[in-house]
């Protein structure tokens, strides 16, 4: 696929990450809160399919898949106990697709060596263990504190890859 074609790919996801957002307002809001998940998880999936549109080196892929894995195994057991069982499942998938959302951006970085790609989908997977943990754990500011900026971060670094970085 081409530079297009990436970019294209990259937009939807931030346009399902905006819904994720938006839908993430409403406190308390059980449905509404399952629905941002499930705009999130459908944006790392786009995003997902368009790292792997630049190329995977097999090596780096698979790194990256048992990174992400090692390291969800540990946030599933420190938050799992704090989610509701409601939403168990659809939580789980989420860890499950930001994670294989990380390996891909490893991969594409190993084919690629655009940093700011692995850059942005590392800080946005930090940035929502400030949400889980904001959601499900202890809220508080310093959530927001330390996750906000890294979503951002990771956010802009993705969508500089489709535009400058791409090329």
């Amino acid at each position: 696929m081409d530079a297009e074609g990436y970019g294209r790919l990259v937009l939807l996801a931030l346009a399902f990450g905006w819904l994720g957002d938006v839908l993430l307002v409403p406190k308390g809001a059980r449905r509404a809160f399952a629905a941002g998940l499930a705009s999130f998880l459908l944006g790392h999936l786009l995003f997902a399919a368009a790292f792997l549109t630049r190329g995977a080196q097999p090596l780096w892929l698979a790194a990256g898949g048992l990174a992400a894995a090692a390291l969800s195994v540990p946030v599933w057991r420190w938050l799992g106990p704090h989610v509701p069982e409601a939403l168990a499942l659809p939580v789980r998938a989420y860890v499950a697709v930001i994670s294989a959302m990380v390996a891909c951006a490893a991969g594409a970085f190993g084919a690629t060596g655009d940093a700011p790609l692995l850059a942005g989908a590392l800080a946005f997977f930090a940035s929502d263990l400030a949400v889980a943990r904001q959601r499900f754990v202890a809220p508080g500011f310093s959530n927001k504190l330390w996750g906000l900026p890294l979503y951002y971060a990771g956010q802009l670094l993705l969508a500089w890859t489709a535009g400058a970085g791409a090329r």
